[in-house]
């Protein structure tokens, strides 16, 4: 199980935006975690990623109780073992594409290996771009790196962030076969939470989610 999640709530201060008794999800394939906005899909997807704590419950990722872990303990176990392509991209501006897949490595505890980098980015057809920086790519380009820096190190598990509903039905399939054909590559497990119902047939396990009232 590379996902056990249960009794979980999670939010801000006091506040709870999800509610999940139990959510398991094997290991291998593609999850699609469906909801509408402010059902708190963002926050299920921190706190699998070790970036939010939860307000309670167990939650854990390839064997591993994350809630129990400190912040920089978390850190490097989502650089090690978690991808995670977020909303807003969160590319470092001051820094080239390489640069920034670097870091990726380095913040993971890893070494810097260019060969994993070259092997990412020729995936994605992105070879060129490596000594641009962020602002020099069009959106899909962009898109592209995040894609890059979440599968350099390699990880167990992908999860994606409405990765396709700012995205027309051409960029939308274009970017969602990306995703599942670089967590096969792999061999993550890819978990995707959105709203956007265009992706749904493409999963074989959809997990419909509802705001908590």
């Amino acid at each position: 199980m590379i996902v056990d999640i249960r009794n979980l709530k999670a939010g801000y201060g006091s506040r709870v935006v999800v509610s999940i008794p139990a959510l398991q999800i094997a290991k291998g394939g593609h999850t699609l975690l469906l909801g509408p906005s402010g059902c708190g899909k963002t926050t299920l997807l921190e706190v699998m990623a070790g970036i939010a704590v939860p307000l309670a419950g167990q939650v854990t990722i390839n064997g591993t109780a994350v809630e129990t872990l400190g912040a920089g303990e978390r850190d490097r176990f989502r650089g090690r073992h978690i991808g995670v392509v977020m909303q807003r991209l969160h590319l470092i501006s001051a820094l080239t594409i390489r640069k920034n897949l670097r870091l990726a490595q380095s913040l993971a505890g890893a070494e810097v290996d260019d060969s994993r980098i070259s092997s990412a980015v020729d995936a994605l057809g992105i070879s060129g771009k490596l000594d641009l920086y962020p602002r020099e790519l069009s959106q899909g380009e962009a898109q592209r790196v995040a894609i890059a820096r979440a599968v350099v190190n390699r990880p167990v598990l992908i999860l994606a962030d409405e990765p396709t509903s700012a995205l027309d039905d051409g960029n939308c399939e274009a970017a969602l076969d990306l995703l599942l054909e670089q967590s096969s590559a792999c061999g993550a497990t890819l978990i995707v939470a959105t709203h956007d119902q265009r992706i749904k047939a493409r999963f074989e396990h959809v997990v419909s989610l509802v705001g908590h009232s």
